[in-house]
């Protein structure tokens, strides 16, 4: 009779428990509000590699962490997370979308900050102004000069008796150690990591990152976009590799909107509570150059809000749909709603930089650019350096601008936050904006419909994974 050891029952335990576990995951994953191409990708993950796709779908394979996200204040907005309550599009035939009873607020000043050195110093005039409180979230916080900048900043006013609180994402600020915060914390500035990448299975999924950008000081104005705190984005002077990119500068009533999703963040990262609002000061309607209305989107939205606002302003555009993005992997029923806009004689351009800094993203959106290109779409290729901005046109009345690319990850997974902009003004501006950056690109040459190379394969069969 063999003997029994400890190693004969691994070799017998470990595999009937992956087999279980793997047939619980396959449930789960049928059972999820996933895409077609999500579900089939994470199937086959786990039924053709267990023992490599179970270990990742217990890190990466949650969307809405419905179990998770209990802990996390849900974000309502005054009701502004349904779509339809979010664009304010005049001027189609359809009429104005969205009449319903989620504000729309016009008391508010924009201006965009269009080069990284403008965003550097309206970042550092925002924080060296606060008073009472300043509120940071960021993707990445660069350990460079930039970076060290702007801690040293946050770190004069903690000193001086303002409320500093720092929020960073656990992935993207992962080189961010504290002894490089340290002038903050020992100034009394607070600070807070964001969904670790190592937890406990079923804990929390490292796949859902916080990917919002917002800087607000004392509800008097308030930095929303697609910039990072680092010197790719922004710094003190001029630099012909820094990325090109987008952020807006807001003041007036909308910032409560965004403390409300700050707070949300921060007190499911920092299990530390914050006041439950704060005064942002209405502008005079003489002040006033805009209205907008706030999108968060993410685990802690019962919506997909931000993509389903796009796919609604992509059906009811009657003129032009322009597009910036870094990354373009859409899913399918965004692709086909753009496809359909360019077949019937919607003016859509798609600019993208010519090689971002993701190979494999370029390679995964080489499928889509090409069906637009057939439907009848341009494709613009930025040239001088990485385009990292995210910005939509809609005809001559409708701005979406923030920090969500034009990919299934931002808009399906990560924690994001964009500005829906009714106004004609700033449209106008933006649009300025985008004209310049296309004197920078050039056309990308129709592939045609041939078979894909291999590596484009591969790239479009992870894209739901990006």
């Amino acid at each position: 009779m063999p003997s029994i050891t400890p190693g004969s029952i691994l070799v017998h335990f470990l595999p009937t428990l992956g087999f279980v576990l793997a047939i619980v995951l396959l449930s789960h994953i049928l059972r999820q509000r996933r895409s077609p191409a999500s579900t089939l990708a994470w199937l086959l993950a786990i039924i053709v590699i267990p023992y490599v796709g179970v270990p990742l779908y217990l890190m990466l394979g949650g969307r809405k962490m419905a179990r998770q996200s209990g802990a996390k204040r849900q974000l309502a907005l005054s009701g502004s997370n349904n779509p339809s309550d979010l664009l304010q599009h005049a001027g189609t035939s359809a009429g104005p979308l969205g009449s319903s009873t989620a504000p729309l607020f016009d008391e508010n000043r924009i201006v965009l900050l269009t080069s990284g050195e403008q965003a550097f110093i309206e970042t550092l005039q925002l924080i060296n102004r606060a008073a009472d409180h300043i509120c940071l979230a960021t993707f990445i916080l660069g350990k460079d000069d930039t970076g060290r900048a702007i801690v040293a900043a946050l770190a004069d006013q903690a000193a001086q008796g303002v409320l500093v609180h720092l929020l960073l994402d656990a992935l993207g600020s992962y080189r961010v150690k504290g002894r490089f915060l340290a002038p903050l914390t020992k100034a009394g500035g607070h600070v807070a990591f964001f969904m670790p990448m190592l937890h406990l299975p079923f804990r929390g999924r490292a796949n859902l990152r916080n990917h919002r950008k917002m800087i607000m000081a004392d509800g008097h104005a308030a930095l929303v976009g697609g910039m990072n705190l680092g010197v790719e984005y922004m710094g003190p002077t001029t630099d012909p590799e820094r990325w090109r990119d987008l952020a807006a500068r807001i003041e007036g009533t909308a910032i409560r909107h965004l403390y409300d999703i700050f707070r949300s963040d921060w007190e499911f990262a920092a299990h530390q509570s914050l006041p439950a609002s704060i005064a942002a000061p209405a502008l005079t309607s003489g002040e006033s150059l805009g209205g907008l209305r706030v999108m968060a989107s993410g685990p802690d939205c019962p919506l997909d809000t931000i993509r389903e606002a796009i796919i609604a302003a992509v059906f009811q555009a009657q003129e032009r749909i322009w597009i910036v993005t870094p990354y373009f992997v859409p899913d399918e029923v965004l692709i086909e709603a753009l496809c359909m806009a360019a077949r019937r004689g919607i003016d859509l351009r798609v600019i993208v930089p010519e090689r971002s800094n993701h190979r494999l993203a370029d390679l995964a959106r080489s499928s889509y650019l090409s069906m637009l290109q057939e439907a009848g779409a341009s494709i613009r290729l930025f040239q001088p350096t990485m385009l990292h901005a995210k910005a939509v046109l809609f005809d001559h009345s409708l701005a979406i601008v923030g920090s969500a690319n034009m990919d299934m990850r931002s808009l399906l997974l990560n924690y994001e936050v964009a500005l829906s902009i009714p106004d004609p003004e700033v449209v106008a501006e933006l649009e300025t904006w985008m004209q310049a950056l296309m004197s920078d690109c050039v056309p990308r040459t129709p592939q045609g419909r041939h078979p894909l190379s291999t590596w484009e394969g591969i790239g479009r069969l992870f894209a739901p994974l990006l």
